[in-house]
């Protein structure tokens, strides 16, 4: 059986692998994209849709502004309608001393371009008078919004399928390796792929890949858990999420055009990795409408039509993995993004195509490097 040979060949078809095949033919390189189930299944088409940069870490706010302006110009930019509302975001709380700490995100320098506001009191209820009355204060983003998150990845790689980008679904990597200044990855029905470069995009098993270039890192994965109610009139274009410090208050919600309300947020399912199934979790449904019910009264009545999982990876400091091995020449990875990467997808793209085709990138990524977890490690030792 014949080679198949690229400059580059990514494993994982999520939106940061689609992404990243999308932009890194636009740089002219080849690519051939490698997915076990289809494009989009897991984590990325399964989330939220959250398309916010507030709340992040604040060293990750220069990748999500990169994403902010790639979103902008979509459907331009892939020739596909992601849903991509820029509706604004508001972060709210439930207690008077967290709304200094809204403020304190909102006056550091790194979040300048997200143009804050805080609200609160008598402004506070004139200007999101739906709120519940324990609700004591907010900070509102307005660039921010949402999108349909199962349209990215697909999108993406149909947009890098235009262009030349070999897309391979249904394909299962067995055994991958580096044989002199390549990569050789051999899949499970036989098939092998070549390239001098090589991107794990695998999501919430990334670490299984990296570890066999002896790079394990800590990931441990979780099921979000997602529903939508019963479609009624069209009145809250804003996404809503709570900033808490306790678990189940943690609810966030937004209400797309066609009248449908989709929630997510409180207690995390355990997947099933062997046989790749996330569940939902019905006391986690049951909290989430307890919480809407706080959040936003009124909508304690509405039926709830539908509920889902997916799997996410998550890393001990909620930071993804992102950029060059610290072990292996032309290996990167970008996965484990904790739950929070769907916004980020489209500037990973762009990011990991200009390192693959550059060797450096204008944006910086150095927090999200894997060699973190050695380090640690070594102290760890040390001590």
């Amino acid at each position: 059986m014949s080679v198949q040979k690229a400059d580059v060949v990514i494993v994982g078809g999520g939106v940061m692998g689609s992404a990243t095949a999308f932009f890194l033919r636009r740089r002219g390189q080849t690519v051939i994209l490698l997915e076990r189930d289809q494009i989009g299944q897991y984590a990325s088409g399964v989330n939220f849709g959250n398309v916010r940069r507030q709340g992040r870490f604040l060293g990750q706010l220069a990748l999500a502004n990169r994403s902010w302006a790639l979103w902008k110009r979509l459907p331009e930019l892939i020739g596909d309608d992601l849903e991509f509302i820029p509706s604004g975001h508001m972060r709210v709380c439930y207690c008077d001393d967290e709304i200094a700490e809204l403020e304190a995100y909102a006056a550091a320098p790194e979040a300048e371009q997200l143009d804050l506001k805080i609200y609160r009191g008598a402004e506070l209820r004139q200007r999101f008078g739906f709120l519940g009355p324990n609700v004591k204060g907010g900070s509102y983003a307005p660039h921010d919004g949402h999108a349909n998150p199962r349209l990215a990845a697909p999108a993406f790689a149909r947009a890098a399928l235009r262009l030349g980008a070999q897309i391979e679904e249904r394909t299962e990597v067995a055994e991958v390796g580096k044989i002199g200044a390549d990569f050789q990855i051999t899949t499970t029905d036989g098939r092998q792929f070549q390239a001098a470069q090589l991107l794990i995009t695998a999501g919430a098993w990334g670490q299984k890949l990296s570890a066999q270039f002896g790079e394990p890192v800590p990931l441990d994965t979780h099921g979000p858990q997602m529903a939508v109610t019963e479609p009624v009139p069209y009145a809250l274009p804003t996404v809503i999420g709570v900033y808490t410090k306790i678990p189940e208050e943690v609810i966030y919600f937004r209400q797309i055009p066609r009248g449908n309300i989709v929630i997510g947020g409180g207690y995390r399912s355990k997947p099933d990795m062997l046989n790749r199934r996330a569940y939902v979790e019905p006391r986690s449904i049951l909290n989430q409408i307890s919480q809407m019910r706080r959040l936003l009264p009124g909508v304690g009545n509405l039926n709830i039509i539908r509920v889902w999982s997916g799997i996410e990876g998550y890393l001990p400091d909620s930071l993804p993995v992102m950029g060059a091995s610290g072990t292996v020449d032309g290996l990167y990875y970008a996965f484990g993004f904790c739950g929070h990467g769907f916004q980020l997808g489209p500037g990973v793209g762009d990011v990991m195509a200009e390192l693959l085709a550059t060797g450096s990138t204008s944006t910086p990524i150095a927090p999200f490097s894997i060699t973190r977890f050695a380090l640690a490690a070594q102290r760890s030792q040390a001590s």
